[in-house]
Formats: structure tokens, sequence, C-alpha cells
């Protein structure tokens, strides 16, 4: 069970009018389980997603940003994403490529739709040929269960959720619910992750989707202002994934106008709404990192610029000397100053930094607090949550946070089996 963390039920999830989603099992890795997951968006249906920054994408990632151009400059819409774990599809060459859009095709045939209004997504080991035939024989079935659950079935929601995952422990789901216009909007998202995780985009795979009609450009910069202070600030063990996708799904289905312009007064609530879903599901990763015993919150302040105290919080966040040191509940919090001075920028005043754990201040003026004490450091990492606090004394006054776990022998021991 992830880190203080209680994954969401049937009853706390938000049916989105428009989605329809069937999950199957096609056996990609011989799990006991689904693995295959079809989303059916309703016609009109606006899409938008982050990508992976990692040179060596995943054949899915470069078929999707083919389609989304593709759905942008024919004014088309988003009609099903389908994805399947237990493979990556990435590192696959010319046959990769091929297969998934292949199943773009077979989907799309099922949908009646052009392959481009099609969004393929993997996930799982690396380099490995997809075993494209089990895949495309399970999509008639997935189809079929589609039909039979749609948006108003919260039980479809947590199923798909369960068929994303790979070393994940448990499912990561999240819903909200906000009144525009006297309407009530709805928003759920599903995400998986927890190992070979780095923000540099999103997260590993995520699908958020609400009936708020949304326009396609608006829809595209609020996702990934969304994305940057959610699943971007998660870091489990600083690696960024061939395969990371965040894709955002807009039905349009909610009885309200739409909404186009970012002076709309409706947007900040709706925003708000988005954020918090995504937000859950950034934390709940981190929570479920591969082997995690605690989750760690990186708060940095006092920068001249977010971007300053953002490079320090993730240096903090992925150092292993840090995390394997909250493992140990070891107060060696020499380790936490290296790694601020390693990220911090030159012209740092260190005579003007100030560091907590939780509310326990450690150093003051850039040494050692007098009132700190062993016993009270190693309180504060002896719990299962943690804050970390740094005050740069640059004299901004904007603040960055990222989420991340400890480093466990777990850690080493997932990874090290999983291929087996």
């Amino acid at each position: 069970m992830p880190v203080c963390y209680t994954p969401s039920t049937v009853d706390e999830l938000l049916p989105v009018a428009g989605i329809r989603l069937g999950a199957v099992a096609a056996r990609i890795k011989n799990w006991q389980r689904n693995d295959v997951l079809m989303i059916e968006c309703a016609p009109g249906t606006t899409a938008a997603a982050v990508f992976t920054q990692n040179r060596f994408c995943a054949a899915p990632v470069l078929v999707d940003r083919e389609h989304l151009a593709w759905q942008q400059q024919h004014g088309k819409s988003l009609r099903a994403v389908v994805i399947n774990a237990g493979n990556a599809n990435a590192g696959t060459g010319a046959s990769g490529l091929s297969d998934a859009r292949r199943t773009c095709r077979e989907a799309a045939a099922l949908l009646g739709c052009a392959p481009e209004e099609v969004l393929v997504c993997s996930t799982g080991v690396i380099m490995e040929p997809l075993p494209i035939d089990r895949l495309l024989a399970s999509l008639p079935e997935a189809h079929r269960r589609c039909g039979e659950a749609d948006g108003a079935d919260t039980a479809a929601w947590l199923t798909a959720a369960q068929a994303i995952m790979t070393t994940d422990t448990v499912h990561k789901a999240a819903s909200a619910q906000v009144m525009i216009d006297g309407v009530p909007v709805s928003i759920t998202g599903i995400a998986k992750g927890a190992g070979m995780i780095h923000p540099n985009m999103a997260t590993m795979l995520g699908f958020i989707a609400t009936d708020m009609p949304v326009a396609a450009s608006l829809w595209q910069s609020l996702l990934r202002e969304v994305a940057d202070v959610s699943f971007n600030a998660v870091t489990i063990d600083g690696d960024t994934s061939t395969n990371d996708t965040l894709i955002a799904m807009a039905t349009g289905q909610a009885k309200v106008s739409l909404l186009a312009e970012c002076s709309d007064p409706r947007l900040p609530t709706f925003k708000k709404a988005l954020l918090d879903v995504a937000v859950r599901l950034a934390q709940a990763i981190a929570r479920d990192g591969e082997g995690a015993t605690k989750f760690i919150t990186v708060r940095v302040e006092g920068g001249r610029n977010v971007e300053e105290c953002r490079q320090v919080a993730l240096k903090v966040a992925h150092s292993p000397l840090v995390k394997t040191a909250f493992f140990a509940s070891d107060p060696n919090l020499g380790r936490i100053v290296c790694a601020i001075g390693n990220a911090a920028p030159p012209d740092l005043d260190t005579s003007r930094v100030r560091l907590w754990l939780d509310d326990v201040a450690v150093i003051v003026d850039g040494g050692r607090a007098s009132s700190y004490t062993e016993e009270a450091g190693q309180r504060v990492m002896r719990q299962e949550e943690i804050t970390v606090r740094i005050d740069l004394g640059l004299g901004g006054g904007v603040t960055a946070t990222v989420w991340t776990c400890d480093f466990s022998h777990d850690y080493v021991s997932i990874n090290a089996d999983y291929r087996s």
C-alpha cells in the first residue's frame, strides 16, 4: 500500500458524460488481469496532450503527436484512446511504429472514424516487440465493453485505472465537480506510475476527462499549465520515461457555453477543479514510488523566480543520498545542504539560507540553528509524511513544490526483478 494513501473507491469517482470505457485481458505480459483499455469519446471531444521530452520516445508518442496535429489541422475530434500495459513499444523501430498505427486503424474501424482520431499509449518493458496480434484480438471485446459501461458507470473508471498499472501497487483515480453557470461539471482522471519517474512533461500515463466544453487552443495551454504544477512536480528516481503521456479529453456534454478565452470569468473555478484532480493523481504516484516508505514534500521559497526554486527542489528531491537518509530515518542533514549548494545559483549568499524539517528549524543564517537537536530531527525523519522547507534568501516571493519519496531496499529489488 502506498505511503499514507487510500485509493479512490467507486463511490468517490464521478461519471463523465461522453466517455465510455472498456478494459480486457489481452495477456500482453501473460498477466492474469486486464491489461488493455479502450476509452471511447463522444463525437466532438476536444483533446489536449503533453508528452515525454525523452529523445528516445516510444512509437505511440510519435504517432499521437502526428494524430493530434492532424485533428487540429482538419478540425476533427478525438474518438478513442487505446492503452496497453506490459509492453512499452519503445526502442522498437519501424515495426513499433507500424504496430502503433495498425492499432489505431483497427480501433477506428470499430468506431467508424478516421485512424487519426484515435490515440494509442503503451507502458511496460522497453525494447521488447509488442505482441500486436494479442492486442488487436482484444479490441473488439474492449469496444463491446465500452457499449456496456458508459461514463455513468463509475465502476468502469475503477476497472480502467487498474488495467493500466504495471509496477503500481494500487490504482490511481480522482474526481472533482464544480458548478458552472448553475450546471454541475465533472472531472475524472486516472494515472499510472511508480518508477522511472522524473518530471519533464507530465506523468507516466495519465488520462483526464471532463464534460466541460473547452476550445482546443485554451485546452492545450490549460493542460500544460496544470501539468507543470502537478505531474511535473513529481520525481521518484530522476529518470524520464520514453512513454510519458498525459491526455485530457473535453467531451462538451455539459449544458454550458464554450470555455474559449483566458479572460472568461468561469475559468478560475474550472481550473481549480482540474488542478485538484491532477495534483491528487500526481501525489498518488509519489506515494506509490517503488519501494517507498515515506512521502516527502520539498518546498523551496525565496528565489528570484520560480525556476531557481524549482531547480533546488528537484535536486533535493531526487538526490539518492537524501532519499536513502530519509529511508533510514537518519537526520544526516548535511546531505540536504549539499544538494542545495549543487543546484543553487552561483551568487547564492549561504548566510541567508534557512532550512526546516516540518516545524523544526535546522539551518538559520547559513548555519545550524541553535535550537536544533538530533532528537528533534530524528522525530521528524521517522514520520511517514515529511515536509522539507528551504528559504534561499534571494528576496523573491515565489515558491516551487516537488513531491517525492524515499529510496528503500525494495526499490532495487523491484527494478532488478522487473523483467522476470
